[in-house]
């Protein structure tokens, strides 16, 4: 009798939960239940066995866990959020101890509203708890990721610690998309907001000097590095002449000082798969990023079906492309592995 081959395996780089205590009190603190509404109603988030359940259908898929929105200095003020982020990372670590084959790792959570108590967390989170890298967001309660208050997080995060920074947007409908209205309407905000969200980020981080100054960066770029692959042709050619657009700031002196075109920054960020199974947004990513750059995720459980739709569609998608095996190989598991510090090897994953 001929056994049936091997599933592939896959290591999801970002999928989401709600460790069960940390849920619990971030209901408690959160002001306004019915601005989480969506986030209460997905069993897979919170529930562990549904969670487990879930993944039995899919033989070698294993996730890193990270935090799901909404960020914790949006749920907790400064006196707060250190407690919180240390209940969220705690609570990961005990997912990650208790099912090692099924969550090799997590991510850790910072309070970023209260940036000792960060730092301090961060050590406690990678060199007690085993985290493999932080989650930050595209912005902190509005605030731009390159203010200088935030450089000691990453500063520590790749000198320190050599760890890889996950990157997720961060957008509500109180960004409106016209000066003359008070919020964001039909959904914008997060269609077309959380890319335009994270590609803002990017470039923040490309003009101010983050891969000069962290020549060992490694942030990996949610949703597929976002609107900056489609619009390589635009930001290529369209920022070698910056500058020539403003009036007001010495860009133009930037732009010489730069040592690299400003294109060639945006393709050093890395970039997941979670495009909820589009076949041509992925293609577009693996072209401007390179496959060796290109991470499995499927941002688990914010599908339609409240987890198991995204685990289908975006291996499907990936296999769609006529990809060698090598390759594959290296977006479902191989990248993740050469990148993380897994306290756990995965069963397929380590080979």
């Amino acid at each position: 009798m001929i056994s049936a081959p091997a599933a592939q395996p896959k290591l999801d780089v970002f999928s989401h939960i709600f460790p069960p205590a940390y849920f619990e009190r971030m209901k408690a603190l959160a002001r306004d239940l019915g601005a989480i509404k969506r986030w209460l109603t997905i069993p897979v988030l919170y529930d562990l066995g549904a969670r487990l359940r879930m993944m039995d259908q899919f033989p070698g898929y294993q996730q890193l866990l990270t935090l799901s929105n909404p960020p914790i200095e949006m749920v907790a003020g400064p006196n707060d959020s250190p407690a919180l982020a240390q209940l969220a990372n705690d609570g990961m670590a005990e997912i990650v101890d208790q099912y090692p084959e099924r969550f090799p790792g997590f991510v850790a959570s910072l309070p970023m509203n209260h940036i000792p108590a960060a730092l301090d967390e961060m050590d406690r989170a990678i060199e007690q708890l085993g985290a493999c890298g932080i989650q930050i967001y595209t912005n902190v309660n509005g605030r731009p990721l390159d203010d200088p208050e935030f450089w000691p997080i990453f500063e520590r995060a790749v000198t320190r610690h050599q760890v890889p920074i996950w990157m997720h947007p961060a957008r509500g409908a109180g960004f409106p998309d016209y000066l003359t209205e008070k919020k964001s309407k039909f959904e914008i905000w997060w269609t077309f907001g959380w890319p335009y969200e994270t590609s803002a980020a990017m470039t923040r981080m490309v003009f101010s000097g983050f891969f000069d100054r962290l020549p060992d960066l490694k942030l990996i770029t949610h949703h597929m590095g976002a609107m900056i692959p489609f619009f390589d042709g635009r930001i290529g050619p369209g920022l070698d002449q910056f500058g020539s657009r403003t009036s007001d700031e010495d860009y133009e002196g930037l732009l010489k000082r730069m040592p690299r075109r400003p294109i060639d920054y945006f393709r050093m960020f890395y970039a997941d798969t979670a495009l909820a199974g589009g076949s041509s947004g992925l293609r577009c990513g693996l072209d401007f990023f390179g496959v060796d750059r290109v991470l499995f995720a499927c941002d688990c459980p914010f599908d339609p079906e409240g987890g198991p739709m995204f685990l289908r569609t975006i291996p499907e998608a990936i296999d769609s492309l006529g990809l060698s095996d090598e390759d594959r190989g290296k977006i479902y598991f191989g990248n993740a592995m050469k990148m993380l510090r897994l306290r756990h090897r995965s069963n397929g994953a380590a080979g």
